[in-house]
């Protein structure tokens, strides 16, 4: 019996996307300079909390170090206090349903948890028994060095890291944003008397924010930050990445993995940061070259030629800099039409005017997504997050949307023209060489170079 055939007249229309809500949102500096942001949710009595302390290496000389530190640090951390040993924090959190986990990027360290509603003044407690009186035990902390570089290691062989971190390269020239993982080498000399320095230097409330999404009262949630925290100080202030360098594209460069079966392109330009005017008409246009399962390069690549099962484009941002990338990971022999498709579709992008059914599809995405990543305590918690480290508040959410709203035709063209040009970008390709350089110098110059170029120690 064949299977019956899908009537999609019957399918009604999307409905008009719905406003964006603003969050009733508390917040207050206190007198340490810590921005705390509550956001009350009742409900679910869960609450979901991010700290936010800026951590960028702040100059080029000493980049590469200071990332070997932050990525052992963040596992450090929480390795014992002056009063608990690594079980005892971690049983002291889970007595009110908390994790603590620590991460760090180029911007800053996070530390993040979810927990019971009940549990916020003990939970904070333990938060800033971390924050001021972290030991850094020599024993432990070798121990967890040793962990970091044996995983970063590993991940620095992975192609996907490879092409990344050769990017960031390309982009960034000496800005401490081209180190992308530290050389294990150098975390292999990351010593406890480095960590507790640097967590004393760099680890303080001024410039840090706070947020707390749940079952809460803003008033009563403020307050016991502020009797957990208040004596977490300081005397440095927050050190930010410096201004991103705009370096000129250059060559192709292919960055050879003999005997590889896959190649990985990638492809990256600036982008508007979230405060531009620009940034709405280029996350559209983003989103209809390559966004989403509907774009224009996933039919291309994917659905009718078959070369790549999940080529996307996104805008990423960071605290300096904000960037359009492209990505597609594809069999080594189909590497030189792959990538002359992807800059094919790049180029009409640029020269011709996306269609008002395409606009609308894109936009409904983005408004769709936006909705669904903020309807959740995790969601919107992390999202205010991102918006403070750019100095940004939950109001952002409703103008941003509102930008959305209004880009038109000419303006996602004029978007696509100025910054998905692909003479606008730089290109990155890991795979072999030996098979894949030919047909990639058919399209223009090609420079070669071995794997372990690609990730600056």
């Amino acid at each position: 019996m064949s299977a019956p055939v899908l009537d999609l007249d019957l399918i009604p229309p999307l409905g008009e996307p719905r406003p964006q809500p603003v969050p009733e949102v508390a917040t207050t500096t206190l007198p340490s300079g810590l921005d705390v942001v509550v956001v009350p949710r009742p409900g679910v009595p869960l609450v979901e909390l991010r700290l936010r302390v800026p951590f960028a290496a702040g100059t080029p000389r000493g980049a590469a170090q200071h990332t070997a530190r932050a990525s052992v640090l963040s596992g450090a951390v929480l390795l014992g206090t002056a009063q608990h040993d690594a079980t005892g924090i971690a049983q002291a959190l889970q007595g009110h349903g908390a994790e603590l986990t620590v991460a760090a990027d180029p911007d800053r360290l996070l530390f993040s948890t979810t927990l019971l509603a009940e549990g916020l003044a003990p939970v904070l407690g333990v938060l800033a028994e971390v924050l001021t009186a972290a030991a850094y035990p020599a024993d432990r902390v070798e121990a967890e060095r040793d962990r970091v570089a044996e995983r970063i290691a590993i991940a620095r062989s992975q192609p996907g890291v490879i092409a990344r971190s050769a990017l960031a390269a390309r982009r960034y020239g000496a800005h401490p944003y081209a180190a992308q993982l530290p050389a294990p080498e150098l975390v292999g000399k990351v010593g406890a008397a480095a960590l507790r320095r640097l967590h004393r230097e760099r680890v303080l409330p001024a410039g840090s924010t706070l947020v707390l999404v749940g079952d809460l009262d803003a008033a009563a949630a403020t307050d016991a930050v502020a009797a957990a925290l208040g004596e977490w100080t300081g005397e440095g202030t927050a050190v930010g990445a410096p201004p991103a360098p705009t370096l000129a594209p250059g060559h192709l460069e292919v960055v050879d993995r003999p005997g590889a079966v896959q190649s990985n392109i990638r492809l990256g330009g600036p982008a508007p940061g979230r405060t531009d005017p620009d940034l709405p008409a280029v996350r559209l246009a983003g989103m209809v070259f390559g966004g989403y399962f509907s774009s224009r390069l996933v039919e291309n690549i994917r659905e009718r030629r078959g070369y790549s099962y999940s080529p996307r484009s996104a805008v990423d941002h960071l605290a300096a800099a904000s960037s359009f990338l492209v990505e597609a990971d594809v069999a080594t022999e189909v590497t030189g039409p792959a990538f002359l498709e992807t800059w094919a579709e790049l180029g009409r992008m640029a020269l011709a005017p996306v269609t008002e059914a395409e606009l609308d599809a894109a936009r409904r995405y983005v408004l769709g997504s936006m909705a669904l990543s903020t309807a959740t305590h995790a969601g919107l918690a992390s999202t205010l997050s991102a918006l403070a480290g750019s100095g940004l508040s939950a109001e952002w959410l409703a103008e941003h949307q509102r930008a959305l709203a209004e880009v038109t035709v000419d303006q996602v063209q004029e978007a696509a023209r100025r910054y998905l040009a692909p003479a606008a970008l730089t290109g990155v390709v890991v795979g072999d060489a030996e098979r894949v350089t030919d047909a990639l110098r058919a399209l223009g110059p090609v420079d070669v170079t071995a794997s372990a170029a690609a990730d600056p120690a």
